[in-house]
C-alpha cells in the first residue's frame, strides 16, 4: 500500500476528529433524555439540546415523566406546606420545578390529596352532638317556678272541671305566690303510669281478681301513641315485668306474669319506681306521672323508710292511688300507711272490701286522671337551698275542695 502524501494527511486528521466529536455529541444528548423522574431536574440546564434528539426515542421517554408530573401538581396545589418529601431540599434555588424530582417517587400523593376533607368531616359532626344535652336543659331553665297537678272536688266529691286561672290561690312556704304562670286543664296531658302490684303471700288470696282489674284498668286508661304504663310486681324486691310501654297487650302480659311469694317490701318498690323508673324515663314535654299502688300496706322487708319512699314520690312529682288488698272489712295498720303515703302525694286511697269494689276502684282513679287541673307558679321569696317548701291551693268559692301534693323540694344550687 502506497503512503498516504503529506497534503491528504492534514484534512484526514480533522475530517476523523470532526466526526469523533460528532459520535460523543449524540451519546451525552441520550444520557439527557428524563428515563426516571429523578433524571428530569437535569432538563432545565440544557435547553437547547433536546428538540435535536426527542424525536429518536419516543416511545419510553414520555410513558414515565408525564404521569408523575401531572400527579405531583396536584399533590402540590392540595398539600401546600403539609409534611413536604425529603427530596424537596436539594433544589433550593428553582421553586417552581422542585417538586417534579418527587413525582414518581411514591405513586401515593392523590391519597394525601383526600386526607383534608376526610379529616375535617368529623369536625363538622361533632358540634350537633353538643346540642343532644338540649330537650333537657328545656325542663330545668326556670328553676324558680313550681309546677303542680291538682283536683278540685264539691262536698259530695264530684270532680269540677271547668274552673279557671282567677278561681284559685297559691300559698308557698305559707307566703302567697307572687304570681300564677300558667293554667289549664290535665285531660289532654300524657300520662306516666306505674303498676306496682304488691305479689306477696300475704295477698295470695285475691291476687288473681286484683291482676284482670288491672288489666282492664290499663286497658282503658292508656291511648296509644300517646300514654305509656309499666307493670311492677313486688315481694322482697320489686320485679319490672313490662317497662314502660303504649302496647296494653305487652302490659297485659306483664300483669300476668307476676307470682305470688315472699316477704313484702313496698317501700322499696315505691322508692325504686320513682327514682329508677319514672324520674329516668324520657319525656319529650310536660306529663303526668302517677303511680297506682296495689297492697294490704304491712310492709316487712324495706330497707328504706316509709317517709323516704314519700319524700322520693315528692321529689319526682309522682301520685300515688293506693288500693288496699285488705279484706278484713275494717282499717288495719296498713292501710293508715296506704292513706299516708296518697294524701303527702296528692292521690287517694280506696278500700275495696269486697272483690267487685276492686274494679270501682279502678274506675275512681281513671275518673280523677281525667279530671286533673295543671298550674306553674312563681313563689315569693324563693331560694334555692334544697328545703322542703309547702303548697296550699285554694279555691275561691269555699264549698270546693283541693287536693294537690303537699309541697315540693326546692332545687339545691
Amino acid at each position: 500500500m502506497s503512503e498516504i502524501p503529506m497534503r491528504f494527511r492534514i484534512p484526514l486528521l480533522l475530517a476523523g476528529c470532526w466526526a469523533l466529536a460528532g459520535l460523543s455529541s449524540g451519546q451525552t444528548s441520550d444520557q439527557n433524555l428524563p428515563s426516571a423522574p429523578s433524571a428530569t431536574v437535569q432538563e432545565n440546564a440544557p435547553a437547547k439540546q433536546p428538540p435535536a434528539n426527542d424525536s429518536k426515542p419516543p416511545a419510553p421517554a414520555p410513558a414515565h415523566p408525564q404521569k408523575p408530573i401531572q400527579e405531583l401538581k396536584l399533590g402540590n396545589n392540595a398539600q401546600g406546606n403539609a409534611q413536604p418529601p425529603a427530596e424537596n431540599a436539594q433544589p433550593a434555588t428553582p421553586p417552581a420545578t422542585s417538586p417534579t424530582p418527587q413525582a414518581a417517587a411514591p405513586a401515593t400523593p392523590p391519597v394525601p390529596v383526600q386526607a383534608p376533607p376526610d379529616s375535617g368531616t368529623p369536625r363538622l359532626e361533632d358540634p350537633p352532638k353538643s346540642d343532644a344535652p338540649q330537650p333537657v336543659s328545656e325542663f330545668s331553665l326556670t328553676v324558680n317556678e313550681v309546677r303542680v297537678i291538682f283536683t278540685v272536688t264539691d262536698k259530695h266529691g264530684r270532680y269540677i272541671k271547668d274552673l279557671k286561672r282567677e278561681d284559685f290561690r297559691v300559698v308557698d312556704d305559707r307566703k302567697p305566690a307572687d304570681a300564677i304562670k300558667s293554667f289549664r286543664s290535665e285531660t289532654d296531658l300524657p300520662l306516666q303510669v306505674g303498676l306496682l302490684i304488691d305479689a306477696s303471700n300475704s295477698i295470695r288470696d285475691r291476687f288473681k281478681f286484683e291482676q284482670e282489674a288491672a288489666i282492664e284498668f290499663l286497658n282503658s286508661i292508656i291511648r296509644p301513641n300517646y300514654d305509656q304504663a309499666m307493670t311492677v310486681g313486688f315481694d322482697s324486691t320489686p320485679d319490672v315485668t313490662q317497662d314502660f310501654t303504649d302496647n296494653t297487650e305487652l302490659l297485659s302480659k306483664g300483669v300476668r306474669a307476676l307470682k305470688a311469694g315472699g316477704g313484702t317490701a313496698m317501700y322499696d318498690a315505691l322508692y325504686y319506681a320513682c327514682r329508677d323508673k319514672l324520674m329516668k324515663h324520657e319525656q319529650t314535654g310536660p306529663v303526668r306521672r302517677a303511680i297506682i299502688l296495689l297492697s294490704d300496706g304491712d310492709d316487712n322487708s324495706s330497707h328504706v323508710t316509709r317517709e323516704e319512699s314519700i319524700e322520693m314520690a315528692q321529689r319526682a312529682e309522682v301520685i300515688v292511688y293506693a288500693i288496699s288488698t285488705n279484706i278484713a272489712g275494717t282499717k288495719g295498720k296498713g292501710d293508715k300507711i296506704l292513706e299516708r303515703i296518697a294524701e303527702a302525694t296528692g292521690g287517694r286511697a280506696f278500700f275495696p272490701f269486697q272483690l267487685r269494689e276492686v274494679s270501682d276502684s279502678f274506675a275512681s282513679i281513671q275518673n280523677e286522671l281525667r279530671s286533673q287541673y295543671a298550674m306553674t307558679y312563681r313563689p315569693a321569696d324563693f331560694v334555692a337551698d334544697g328545703h322542703f317548701r309547702t303548697i296550699e291551693i285554694l279555691a275561691q268559692q269555699k264549698a270546693f275542695h283541693v287536693r294537690t301534693r303537699k309541697g315540693y323540694f326546692a332545687p339545691k344550687r
